[in-house]
């Protein structure tokens, strides 16, 4: 069975941190480049960021350069977001998905292949 399943999600103050983890499982995860996608009802999926399948290729959404990181370990099949300065309106459905282009960060959600349930994450003012 193919899952990702995200953790790590909750309640932050405004200009808090947090970390997310994606744990995959049933899927070479060392072949695919990894993404970060956040969704708030009514909207459409937002790109966060993205790691390629080695972790040396990395790409994030104009709205998170600087305050955001994406990290992987393979052998662990984790990916990692961490997420410092946190804002009320990045409050989202945070998701982990999974595309086997592999070499590049694909930025448009119906690229991926793979994704998780999702996890909350909240933002107070």
């Amino acid at each position: 069975q193919v899952q990702l399943i995200e953790s790590g999600g909750g309640l932050v103050e405004a200009g808090g941190s947090l970390r997310l983890s994606c744990a995959a499982s049933g899927l070479p995860f060392a072949e695919y480049t990894m993404a970060w996608f956040r969704q708030t009802p009514g909207k459409e999926r937002e790109f966060v960021g993205g790691i390629t399948y080695s972790g040396r290729g990395t790409a994030y959404g104009g709205s998170v350069k600087g305050r955001f990181s994406i990290s992987r370990d393979n052998a662990k099949s984790t990916m990692y977001l961490q997420m410092n300065t946190l804002k009320p309106e990045e409050t989202a459905v945070y998701y982990c998905a999974a595309d086997d282009s592999r070499y590049v960060v694909n930025q448009v959600a119906r690229m991926y292949d793979l994704w998780g349930q999702g996890t909350q994450v909240t933002v107070s003012s």
